[in-house]
């Protein structure tokens, strides 16, 4: 399967509120990466993804390009934790049942602990 890659323009024009000035602001800042082609930045269906999220966060709370990048860094760490957590959430689900229920039994008994 192939990814749909988008133009400057085509960008600007799918992502409602964004400015070339900001999105220029936003490539220095690494809040996207383009891919750099012979007709110039293409951007992924991730990249647009992350442009409504960053427009909709400078709008709403007024974060300069820096703390944008603070909160997507973050948001990409969350992102792949769940990743790391559903791939041992499966490998558990393939193990016997004794040791799902030990295990579930030592993750009840840390929590605790940590909470404490």
């Amino acid at each position: 399967m192939t990814q749909r890659h988008y133009t400057l323009a085509e960008t600007l024009a799918l992502v409602e509120d964004l400015t070339a000035e900001q999105l220029q602001r936003y490539i220095r800042a690494g809040v996207v990466v383009p891919v750099q082609s012979a007709q110039g930045p293409l951007f992924r269906e991730l990249d647009l993804a992350r442009l409504n999220l960053v427009v909709d966060l400078a709008e709403g709370y007024h974060l300069d390009e820096e703390a944008l990048a603070l909160v997507l860094s973050l948001v990409d760490q969350l992102h792949g934790l769940r990743g790391d957590m559903r791939a041992m959430l499966d490998a558990v689900a393939r193990e016997p049942v004794e040791t799902r229920v030990r295990l579930k039994a030592a993750i009840r008994e840390v929590r605790v602990t940590v909470r404490d």
